[in-house]
């Protein structure tokens, strides 16, 4: 199906979910160098890991965000302007980092590119020329909460018939 055209790389960006009023925040990660239409390269994703920061000093999350809160991060291929549902074929990847009353956390992703295939040839194709990470935190933060995606692609080369498919899905997908 794809033949590789580099070893793995990762693509970094950080959100931060300031203090106030508006709890989200979005960043877009172009991949206008990795995607090619013409020479049928995409971009295979691997996998992709958050991590979970405060702003200052240790940079502990639980220094930033209040008790009994949750922040919540999603990849898109597609720009849809916010969270999606899990049903939704734009969705790459999802997290969450939930903070209980006791000062304790947990970390869950609930929705990995791992889960497209088994090995290293198999993976998750983007023929779009962005990527969409959007966040947000339930109730306003204490300080500001940043939240870094790491997405771990390589460049492949697809066929002609593969590289249509994944594009008409991609476009069906922005319906």
């Amino acid at each position: 199906m794809a033949t590789k055209k580099t070893a793995m790389f990762t693509l970094t960006e950080r959100l931060t979910l300031a203090t106030g009023s508006d709890p989200t925040a979005s960043a877009t990660i172009d991949l206008g160098s990795y995607v090619d239409v013409g020479d049928r390269q995409a971009l295979q994703i691997h996998s992709v890991d958050f991590i979970y920061q405060g702003a200052t000093g240790s940079l502990h999350v639980n220094a930033s965000m209040p008790n009994n809160s949750s922040a919540l991060i999603q990849v898109l291929d597609l720009n849809r302007g916010g969270l999606v549902f899990a049903n939704d074929r734009a969705l790459i990847s999802s997290g969450v980092m939930h903070l209980d009353g006791n000062g304790g956390y947990s970390s869950e992703a609930d929705l990995y590119p791992d889960n497209y295939g088994k090995g290293a040839d198999d993976g998750r194709f983007v023929v779009n020329d962005a990527l969409y990470v959007e966040a947000t935190i339930d109730g306003t933060s204490v300080a500001a909460t940043n939240i870094t995606v790491r997405v771990n692609a390589s460049i492949v080369t697809l066929s002609q018939k593969d590289f249509m498919a994944i594009a008409i899905q991609s476009t069906a997908a922005d319906n």
